[in-house]
């Protein structure tokens, strides 16, 4: 294998530190020109800005303070969705308190029947329909149901 490099021809050779600086010098006139006519188009666009710059400022600061207000009010957090949460949460607080009374309703009734002779007592006679010996238990008739009105303005 032959390691050897061979003469490249096509490979540029990097200008010395001398040429870069003589070309600087060279071409600095045309670059302060052009800096010169950049600043002469600029500059009066950048005064308009800077006269108007506390307007401008007070604007901005007052758009993003209207956003702010938008955001506190209809955003997902905002101060409409907090209330409609409160009314729920109150809603279902009342509704909690109402399934407790019932709870402690139907507590009261349960150890009632578990311990209570009369409360059993009273429990079998109503539903079970139940008599002790020698009594009559009277029950009433339900009334049968009578047909549904026959609806005749269909036929013409």
């Amino acid at each position: 294998m032959d390691f050897r490099v061979k003469r490249l021809t096509n490979i540029r050779r990097f200008p010395s530190a001398e040429d870069g600086l003589r070309v600087m010098r060279e071409r600095a006139p045309q670059a302060e020109a052009l800096a010169a006519s950049w600043v002469e188009r600029v500059r009066p666009a950048f005064m308009q800005v800077y006269a108007l710059r506390r307007r401008l400022a007070t604007i901005t600061v007052a758009v993003l303070a209207g956003l702010l207000f938008v955001h506190v009010m209809f955003g997902a957090n905002g101060m409409i969705v907090y209330k409609q949460k409160r009314t729920e949460y109150e809603s279902l607080q009342r509704r909690i308190a109402l399934e407790k009374q019932e709870n402690e309703l139907y507590v009261r009734q349960i150890q009632g029947l578990q311990t209570d002779q009369e409360s059993i007592e009273k429990e079998a006679r109503e539903q079970l329909h139940y008599a002790r010996p020698g009594e009559l238990v009277y029950v009433p008739q339900t009334p049968a149901s009578a047909a549904p009105p026959v609806n005749h303005s269909a036929k013409k």
